[in-house]
């Protein structure tokens, strides 16, 4: 695990495992903490880390119900974890999958001694909609809806700090994937949504994807670009070309498996 500051008020910590990212946000002396590190050492990294660090954790917030962003409230239990409406519905129609998940992880793995996952009572938020930050109205976070990889999806636009958080999109390592039409997934909703990032990708200054390490300015631009190709392509019923990054045997498991859905 590794930790970049990105703006004054952003860090982002990158995980050992899936390169899954996780953001503390601060302003007037209030915090929140959006999606989470994977494993168990890293998670109890984390109150120490933003301690040290002057960002105080007064909340959760994940971007969508995969197991691998809900881990936060193993590094702080108290804390209240905000999620939009859509992964509310999600997680209750699904009471416990994501500890299923995790249980499946950490067994395939052999990671021994990981508390339970326990997420409490769910905040859930409208969207879109805006999250005030330290009771500061230049503060605000945007919320916008970010459907496609999964049913549910948020994207965090901070303005004050000119970063967007967006989930699991516009990955720097990971070719656009979703869930199979039973999980909510869909190429032409992941499309929607590219194309509703656009606009937000063009005001920030950094992007911050769920998988990979920020982009600046271009890099971001370039990575929606290749992602708004590679999924017209699927959505026109073609098959297209990998980005030149995006190549290795995993992203071709990961474009053999859009493939084959798109057979179906």
């Amino acid at each position: 695990m590794h930790a970049l500051a990105v703006h004054k008020d952003v860090i982002v910590v990158i995980s050992g495992v899936w390169q899954t990212s996780c953001t503390a946000v601060r302003a007037g002396g209030e915090g929140f903490l959006v999606d989470s590190p994977v494993m168990i050492e890293e998670l109890e990294a984390l109150p120490s880390l933003f301690q040290q660090a002057g960002f105080p954790v007064s909340g959760l917030l994940a971007t969508h119900a995969d197991w691998d962003h809900l881990l936060g409230r193993i590094a702080f239990p108290e804390a209240a974890l905000g999620v939009g409406e859509s992964t509310v519905r999600r997680l209750n129609d699904a009471v416990g999958e994501a500890q299923r998940q995790l249980r499946d992880f950490d067994e395939r793995f052999y990671v021994a001694h990981r508390p339970p996952l326990q997420l409490g009572a769910l905040q859930g938020l409208p969207v879109p909609g805006r999250i005030s930050l330290g009771g500061s109205d230049e503060a605000e976070i945007e919320v916008h809806p970010a459907p496609g990889h999964t049913a549910d999806g948020i994207a965090l636009h901070l303005p004050w700090a000119s970063v967007l958080i967006c989930g699991d999109y516009l990955s720097p390592i990971e070719l656009p994937r979703w869930d199979d039409p039973a999980g909510g997934g869909s190429p032409i909703t992941y499309l929607e949504t590219l194309k509703r990032l656009e606009p937000l990708v063009a005001a920030v200054d950094t992007v911050v994807p769920g998988h990979g390490e920020p982009l600046l300015g271009s890099r971001a631009e370039r990575a929606l670009a290749e992602d708004l190709e590679y999924v017209q392509a699927i959505v026109d019923g073609h098959e297209p070309e990998l980005p030149a990054k995006r190549r290795d045997a995993q992203q071709r498991r990961i474009h053999a498996a859009n493939m084959a859905a798109l057979d179906r």
